[in-house]
């Protein structure tokens, strides 16, 4: 189940609006965070492959928090498995997002059980490779375009360049699904259904990995309000992916 940004939480402040006290800084490098770290534009942003259980655990801990202010529970766990791959949003050494994309394996994907017969269906098809959008969470405030592009891409980069990914799903709360139609051109499938594990409506949504590169040679073209728009180019497609095999991150200036 998938989901974007709450709307007004400042983790710096711990929820808080006391902004004549001083928020702690980061632990890691100590730098200072303000009251006003949620809207910076800081020039700490890097996209992480979360490859270690500190790191996968920062993610959940991000996803749990999220989940259950969303009435989703708080229970929510990330597979440490080769199929599931997650990547985390950093600002300086805070995580502020996080997503994981699960690749289809001899267990399926999380999808398949309220959707089953519909990824079936795909599967059916010569050379088909379907993989799946999970665990999205963000806890800085709304995301910026360009942030969420290139988390989205950097997820896609590796989809297809790395695992030869055709088909992209994800499940999502019917009230998003014109987000997800406008900034990514997904499309419906099936019907909205009951998802037990968040006591929510889920709605399965369908990209042609395909699609994703032809989409991103039209936004060059014609402006509109997609995420497409923020996409790397392919020159600098090659030098993301190389940066993420070798580094394991990339940072956003």
């Amino acid at each position: 189940m998938a989901f974007l940004a709450r709307e007004s939480y400042d983790h710096a402040t711990g929820g808080g609006a006391d902004f004549g006290r001083i928020a702690p800084g980061c632990l890691e490098c100590h730098t200072p965070l303000d009251s006003s770290f949620r809207q910076t534009k800081s020039s700490n942003y890097k996209i992480r492959l979360a490859d270690s259980d500190d790191h996968r655990s920062q993610a959940r801990l991000l996803i749990n928090r999220m989940y259950e202010w969303r009435g989703y529970g708080n229970d929510h766990d990330i597979p440490a498995t080769p199929s599931h791959l997650t990547f985390t949003a950093l600002d300086c050494c805070r995580t502020i997002g996080t997503v994981t994309l699960a690749v289809d394996s001899a267990m399926g994907i999380a999808a398949d059980g309220l959707f089953r017969a519909e990824i079936d269906a795909i599967r059916a098809q010569p050379g088909a490779r379907v993989c799946e959008l999970t665990k999205l969470a963000f806890d800085a405030g709304a995301p910026s375009k360009p942030m969420l592009a290139a988390l989205f891409h950097i997820v896609f980069i590796y989809g297809y360049r790395q695992h030869y990914c055709t088909d992209l799903f994800i499940e999502v709360n019917p009230r998003h699904c014109r987000y997800y139609e406008t900034m990514l051109g997904f499309s419906r499938v099936g019907d909205v259904r009951h998802h037990e594990a968040v006591e929510a409506p889920a709605q399965l949504m369908w990209l042609k990995v395909d699609e994703i590169r032809r989409r991103v040679e039209a936004s060059k073209h014609v402006a509109n309000r997609s995420l497409y728009n923020h996409f790397f180019s392919p020159k600098e497609e090659d030098g993301v992916f190389a940066r993420l095999v070798s580094d394991r991150e990339y940072p956003l200036h």
